[in-house]
């Protein structure tokens, strides 16, 4: 799938969304939560597309973002999403693995968190 040029994304940190909007209507997100301490893991948890943007490449866009925006950041990613788990998978170039015990602490962060997801 090709990714939509038209796709703008963008990170609202304090309600944990990265929000791809195309033509100004918000497309699709993923929900994220920072692992404390600061500065922690990006914590992907769930990503959604609008059904009317399906099959445009969104969900891949904000994957690649976010692993982007931690890189950017100096920090790892914990794809807590399944689909952002495949998506590194398949691009373990752009998507470094976290360490296991990493990604065991940000389930940890999550089940006695739930109000992050």
């Amino acid at each position: 799938m090709a990714e939509n040029a038209a796709v703008e994304i963008r990170d609202d940190r304090e309600h944990g969304t990265l929000v791809a909007y195309e033509d100004g209507t918000s497309a699709g997100t993923i929900a994220y939560f920072v692992m404390d301490p600061a500065p922690g893991a990006l914590v992907a948890v769930h990503t959604v597309v609008r059904p009317e943007h399906e099959g445009k490449g969104v969900a891949g866009a904000l994957v690649r973002e976010f692993y982007a925006m931690a890189a950017r950041e100096g920090v790892p990613v914990v794809p807590l999403c399944p689909y952002a788990a495949k998506w590194a998978q398949r691009h373990p170039d752009e998507a470094p693995a976290a360490p296991g015990e990493l990604v065991r602490e940000a389930e940890r962060q999550l089940r006695h968190h739930p109000e992050l997801f």
